[in-house]
């Protein structure tokens, strides 16, 4: 098959990424192998690329937003079957035992593993899945649009979770990108205010589109004091920026795996009147299972513009380059290898 691997990790401009042919994988006994169709390009895929994120597995392949159908079961599998339609995402494995697992936070869980970190993802004509970590997919909507709700969708859903926003509350978004516009268009379906901030023209406009209240420069002040923020932009700067837009009593929740340093906080102007910062940390196979039925119910669709599978790389330095508002998808245009 044909897959993507991370020769070195270094700036995209270096073309750290390299197209090769491997062996189809064989599923573990309690794995899934799917045939990708498509496999939505993620920041966190560009953060394993240029070497942000520690290498985990050597020459990995990125990817962790896949649809994809089932093409072979391991020999425990019970539940799936050879054509059934799947998402494969962020959260690959954790180990069931902790004390987080046992609690339903095992997005904390320290055995926790990755897709397209630890193990080999969907930039690839085939790649494996966990059965337990597998998601079911709706028929009705197609492969493009649905793959950046597998990542993009979910982590939103918890950031958005996290910043704890009350009814009708106004909401600020520091970034608008895939992640951020899937975001906003559920917190608006639940009666927030939606306020964009964001350096990108066009991602300002998507943004209006959508029905945000307004869209301003990512340093500007939004137009009201806002009841909850996110953090989508990876730049630590706009930490201290965000909190001090909150009203009394809201949070800031920060949803990339990857910020850069923040500069120090003013306790008097930043934090105090009990405003809050919080992180987000991968999230649960419940969070998936919630924002994809959300999504579903309200109608929150992906503007998505579709790549080759062969033009990975450009994509990823298109992302690192703004040149496109929502989210890139690669479509795997090989047929299916027998």
């Amino acid at each position: 098959m044909h897959a993507w691997e991370v020769a070195r990790p270094g700036p995209i401009e270096g073309e750290p990424l390299r197209f090769v042919e491997r062996p189809i994988p064989v599923p573990g006994t309690d794995e899934l192998l799917v045939h990708v169709r498509a496999c939505g390009v993620c920041r966190t895929d560009l953060h394993v690329s240029e070497g942000d994120l520690p290498v985990r597995r050597p020459h990995v392949t990125p990817g962790h937003e896949v649809v994809g159908v089932v093409a072979a079961t391991g020999e425990d599998v019970l539940g799936h079957a050879v054509g059934d339609r799947v998402g494969v995402a962020w959260l690959r494995r954790t180990d069931g035992t902790c004390r987080y697992c046992a609690r339903g936070a095992e997005n904390l869980c320290p055995a926790s593993q990755y897709t397209g970190w630890d193990a080999d993802g969907g930039y690839a004509e085939y790649t494996t899945v966990p059965a337990a970590f597998a998601y079911r997919l709706p028929g009705e909507v197609d492969d493009v649009a649905l793959a950046p709700l597998l990542c993009a969708g979910i982590i939103g859903y918890r950031a958005l979770r996290r910043a704890a926003l009350p009814d009708a509350g106004r909401l600020g978004l520091y970034g608008f990108g895939g992640s951020a516009h899937l975001c906003a268009q559920l917190a608006l379906a639940q009666g927030a205010t939606v306020h964009v901030l964001t350096r990108d023209p066009a991602a300002r406009r998507l943004a209006l589109e959508l029905g945000a209240a307004s869209a301003r420069g990512a340093y500007d002040e939004p137009p009201e004091p806002l009841d909850g923020a996110i953090l989508f932009a990876p730049v630590g700067d706009l930490v201290p920026v965000a909190l001090r837009a909150l009203d009394r009593g809201g949070i800031l929740s920060v949803a990339g795996i990857h910020l850069s340093d923040t500069p120090p906080l003013r306790y008097e102007s930043d934090l105090f009147y009990e405003k809050e910062l919080r992180s987000v940390t991968s999230n649960t196979r419940r969070d998936g299972r919630d924002f994809l039925a959300l999504a579903a119910r309200h109608g929150v669709r992906a503007t998505t513009h579709a790549y080759p599978l062969s033009e990975a790389q450009r994509a990823l330095r298109d992302l690192k380059a703004g040149r496109f508002d929502g989210a890139a998808v690669l479509v795997n245009d090989f047929p299916p290898r027998t």
